[in-house]
């Protein structure tokens, strides 16, 4: 019988096992998890990296590649241009030059020559050489090479550029913005200015290099308008010389956009605006313009303006505060404008009919709860006598507003909570989505708000206030036009555009805004009806305030208003209309909003440019 082999090896492991007690140790299951997740996540985090480099930032490296081996010359894109409501030109692109850094190019010098050509530079063109520095350490080369170092030269720092002949700094085609009429359009076009730290935050698209919108439509629309800046290349070989030339990119214009506004009527309209402050020794105000049946802006003036061809540091310091779009951001009372609105709620909730009248001997007393005898007294502006909604309107009585607002005598009024039902119900407090930056919103006060704020209760007085457009109601000028406007109409709030299209370079159309209709209260039209009357009378009867309109060769419908500021020291006056005024609510083509700030006549001051920016609207486009 053949005996089986015995290899030594085996036996001496099985002996050397058996001492462990063991004959075999299997690796755990918890172990083996561990070992393919981490292998897993290599793996995961290796092809992460790989698309990253090679897709995410493929674009990133190669051209940082391609830098590496050529000189690279940036054409600038030509930035939109605005055109008015009838196609005149109200921004043009001028060419102009600009100073880049090669940036790699530079840091292959020593220090020294680093700052012998910095210091040149700088001394031709006056700028500080701490500034380049400054902008060299801020620069993220990941992104970028080159530098610019200043726009827009002159003929003569081209030509000392040249002849300097540095291959670190080189002169490039650019663009200037040129705005033909300087500060008549600044609040509306804006202006536009090199990105910020601010800017690189918040849009990691950006480069240091670019110019952006920083108001106005210019910022509102900045990316429809920035366009595709193109590339030249120009490849070297080892020798560094230059063996190829082309386009790697063709450079792109910003889109096109064609305005609402009418440029003639918003000439006049600054210009008249600007005189009429000027006559009575006043420096700030605001007017709008807008068609009631669209909500097309058809002019917007807010003065003092800047010049946004020019923009110099003592306008952000300025305590007038040019740069301040008062039209969409600035915040008032609205004095006696506010009380066509009272009337459509008092008509509708049935707290008035339009035969239910008042009795105006300049002031009314109620009780004072805490000095019984010493009545706590509201004035009227002047004793106005027995009135009606519409003698009211026209003569704007507080009286009847108190009586409305707040009750007195056998009428009961609306009360706090109602009044804020119909200023919500016309978005008082409610921004209007115009297409400009910074729009505020109004402030709507009621008694919850007043004691959380203030630790004092609301009183009668509160609701009298409020009711004749004094005390805590505050509106921008942009809702208290566009409440206005909804009373020429039936009832319909629009959302205010500046902008009618965009199109391309090549006239294909890239958006469209059309009418918006945002608030809906045709529901109220009985009530508004009678309110348009008063607003009639307010122009047509004697005893209006703004009679002075009465001779225009078309119906006007209007209200004035004077807002007490500064404890009573100041007052801000206002005038809201439109025209024409006819018995139908489609006739209605503009409706406009004057506002001068610590007036000197109250609503008096308002009136004369009112009744001149209507006669040359008509004249000029309605007739």
């Amino acid at each position: 019988m053949k005996k089986p082999n015995i290899f030594l090896e085996e036996a001496i492991l099985d002996d050397f096992k058996k001492d462990f007690g063991e004959l075999e140790m299997p690796l755990s299951k918890k172990a083996f998890n561990l070992v393919v997740f981490f292998a897993g996540l290599i793996v995961l985090i290796s092809t992460a990296q790989i698309f990253s480099l090679g897709i995410g930032k493929g674009d990133l490296y190669k051209n940082r590649a391609q830098d590496n081996i050529s000189d690279i010359t940036t054409l600038a894109a030509s930035r939109g241009i605005f055109f008015d409501r009838y196609n005149k030109t109200l921004v043009t692109n001028m060419p102009s030059f600009r100073v880049v850094l090669d940036i790699p190019a530079l840091f292959l010098k020593n220090k020294d020559e680093q700052k012998a050509e910095i210091g040149k530079v700088s001394d031709i063109l006056g700028i500080n050489f701490d500034d380049i520095e400054k902008s060299l350490l801020e620069t993220d080369l990941e992104k970028q090479r080159l530098l610019i170092i200043a726009r827009d030269l002159t003929i003569e720092e081209v030509a000392k550029i040249k002849v300097f002949d540095s291959n670190v700094f080189r002169v490039e085609n650019d663009f200037k913005r040129q705005y033909p009429d300087g500060g008549i359009f600044s609040h509306i076009l804006g202006y536009i200015g090199a990105v910020d730290k601010k800017d690189l935050k918040n849009d990691e698209k950006l480069l240091i290099n670019d110019s952006i919108g920083k108001d106005g439509l210019e910022f509102y629309y900045d990316n429809y308008l920035r366009g595709q800046a193109g590339k030249i290349v120009k490849y070297k070989n080892s020798k560094n010389k230059i063996i190829e030339e082309k386009f790697v990119v063709d450079s792109t214009s910003g889109d096109n956009f064609y305005l609402t506004i009418d440029s003639d009527f918003q000439n006049y309209f600054f210009n008249r605006f600007k005189q009429g402050l000027s006559s009575i020794g006043r420096t700030r105000g605001a007017g709008v313009a807008i068609n009631p049946q669209t909500g097309e802006v058809l002019a917007l003036v807010s003065i003092p303006t800047f010049d946004n061809n020019h923009l110099s540091s003592g306008i952000f310091s300025d305590l007038d505060q040019p740069l301040f779009n008062r039209i969409v951001s600035g915040v008032y009372n609205p004095g006696s404008t506010i009380k066509p609105l009272v009337a459509v709620a008092a008509l509708n909730e049935r707290v008035v009919t339009p035969a239910t009248t008042v009795f105006s001997k300049g002031y009314i007393e109620i009780p004072n709860p805490y000095f019984p005898d010493k009545p706590s007294r509201f004035l009227d502006w002047r004793p106005n006598g027995l009135v009606n909604v519409y003698s009211a309107l026209a003569k704007s009585s507080n009286i009847y507003f108190y009586a409305a607002g707040g009750g007195y005598q056998d009428i009961g009024g609306l009360g706090v909570k109602r009044l804020k039902d119909y200023w919500q119900k016309f978005m008082l407090d409610q921004k209007t989505g115009i297409d400009l930056p910074g729009e505020k919103k109004g402030f709507l006060p009621d008694p919850v708000e007043k004691e959380k704020r203030t630790g004092t209760i609301w009183r009668l007085g509160d609701t009298y206030n409020v009711s004749i457009g004094q005390g805590d109601l505050m509106i921008t000028p942009l809702e208290l036009i566009n409440y206005i406007s909804s009373i020429a109409n039936g009832g319909k709030i629009f959302q205010p555009f500046v902008v009618k299209k965009i199109t391309d370079e090549k006239g294909d159309l890239i958006k469209e805004n059309s009418p918006k209709i945002i608030a809906d209260n045709t529901d109220l039209l009985n009530s508004i009806k009678e309110v348009k009357k008063g607003m009639i009378d307010g122009v047509e009867k004697s005893y209006g305030t703004s009679n002075l309109l009465s001779d225009l060769p078309v119906k006007v419908a209007a209200k004035t208003g004077s807002a007490q500021i500064e404890q009573n020291t100041k007052v801000n006056a206002f005038f809201v209309g439109f025209a024409p005024a006819d018995q139908s609510f489609d006739t209605s083509k503009i409706a406009i909003l004057i506002l001068v700030e610590d007036a000197r006549e109250g609503s008096l001051n308002t009136i004369p440019i009112a009744k001149d920016v209507l006669k040359w609207y008509y004249e000029n486009r309605l007739k």
